[in-house]
């Protein structure tokens, strides 16, 4: 028998193809995936705003803080689709300071973790107003302690969206204006005036004297909400998930009022709570007859 060596496969072959394909498989696999679907190295924020300034990000946000003649804005980062589809023709054309940018410019200001959809404003907080500045509006909502500026946006916007004339939180233990709470409102923020109690019982006392119903939610309320509003003006007191309203404030209240879940959970996140609790109070005020 001859001892002749069996000719090698010539590149280009199907076997080989095969087997490129699954070293190049291997190399993708320990990196992460193929280049395409490669996580993008995340970018830590930067610094801060200047003393005085917040920043501010997202089309809808920001389109809302544009509309929003009390809000004084200074300088503007904005990528050229986000331009366009605020509507913006001319940066120049602005009252304020405004230059094109690319998405991980503004990246590395706000860290890659932040939706910012290529717009960010860096812009003056919008003031607190005084509660004796309430007006004329016959549905506010209360917030104890509440700090999480996710949920705080979440309620301003089903604030905004069921007529709620104000928002009072405390000045201590809530959180301030931010990019954060912002996006989470989704505009929200430019349309609901915000007003800040030091001490939140005397501030629910101040709500008794302008012919509010203040209602406290919590799980322990001896009716449903629905069955406990009275009057033409309610006021909605929320507390911190987990701890709930505190002692003090269920003490001051007008009442306290569960709502009704009939289901397996018996609790919702305090933003799906309030926006509940709206709807409710907002069918009273619309159905009740007039006093």
């Amino acid at each position: 028998m001859s001892d002749t060596k069996k000719p090698a496969t010539p590149p280009g072959t199907p076997k080989d193809t095969h087997y490129a394909k699954l070293r190049r498989a291997h190399r993708d696999q320990k990196a992460g995936g193929p280049p395409a679907f490669r996580p993008k190295p995340k970018i830590a924020a930067g610094e801060g705003p200047a003393d005085g300034l917040v920043r501010l990000y997202g089309l809808h946000t920001v389109r809302a803080a544009l509309d929003n003649p009390a809000r004084k804005i200074r300088h503007m980062l904005v990528t050229r689709n986000a331009a366009e589809r605020l509507g913006i023709a001319d940066l120049a054309a602005l009252p304020f300071g405004a230059e094109l940018a690319e998405p991980r410019d503004i990246d590395r200001i706000t860290g890659s973790d932040a939706v910012h959809q290529g717009v960010l404003i860096e812009a003056e907080p919008l003031k607190s107003k005084r509660l004796d500045a309430l007006g004329d509006t016959n549905l506010v909502l209360v917030l104890d302690q509440v700090t999480d500026p996710h949920n705080v946006g979440a309620i301003l916007r089903s604030a905004v969206a069921f007529g709620a004339g104000a928002l009072i939180t405390t000045t201590r233990h809530s959180p301030t204006e931010s990019g954060v709470l912002a996006k989470s409102a989704s505009g929200a923020l430019e349309h609901i005036d915000h007003i800040e109690v030091r001490n939140l019982a005397e501030a629910l006392g101040t709500l008794h004297d302008a012919g509010f119903q203040t209602v406290g939610l919590d799980s322990d309320g001896p009716l449903v909400v629905e069955k406990t509003f009275s009057g033409k003006k309610i006021a909605l007191v929320l507390g911190a998930e987990g701890k709930g309203l505190r002692q003090k404030t269920r003490e001051t209240v007008t009442a306290l009022a569960r709502l009704d879940m009939p289901g397996a959970i018996r609790s919702l996140n305090v933003s799906n709570a309030a926006a509940v609790a709206l709807y409710a109070a907002g069918k009273w005020l619309g159905d009740s007859p007039p006093p």
